[in-house]
């Protein structure tokens, strides 16, 4: 790919993740939590690892945090179609060189064939 398509495709996921991590934060709930739309099992997991080991430390903390659980949902989602499409490109082009491998040796075949005139 050329450089310039590079650079386009750099600038269209900076303009549409960076604006999301820059958005307030929801207003809490009536449980004191972060209010969240979209509630998963990672929640309910730190819930579980606080009930059963109330002094637990994690070992890693995110470097950006977004700015709500619909964000990460959001960057989670953009990944995972990424990752469809990297996926989605190396599966056409393996069937296409085989395609084209079955092709050229189909050529092979008929050249090496003797013609009955």
């Amino acid at each position: 790919m050329k450089k310039q398509n590079w650079l386009l495709i750099i600038a269209v996921i900076l303009l549409s993740a960076l604006p999301l991590w820059f958005a307030p934060q929801p207003a809490p709930g009536p449980d004191g939590q972060p209010g969240e739309a979209f509630g998963g099992a990672d929640g309910r997991a730190q819930q579980a690892i606080g009930q059963v080991a109330p002094g637990y430390e994690p070992w890693f903390t995110p470097l950006i945090e977004p700015a709500s659980g619909e964000i990460a949902s959001l960057l989670f989602a953009l990944q995972a179609a990424l990752g469809a499409g990297v996926i989605g490109y190396w599966l056409g082009c393996v069937v296409t060189r085989d395609r084209w491998r079955r092709k050229a040796e189909g050529q092979t075949k008929n050249e090496e064939k003797p013609r009955a005139d």
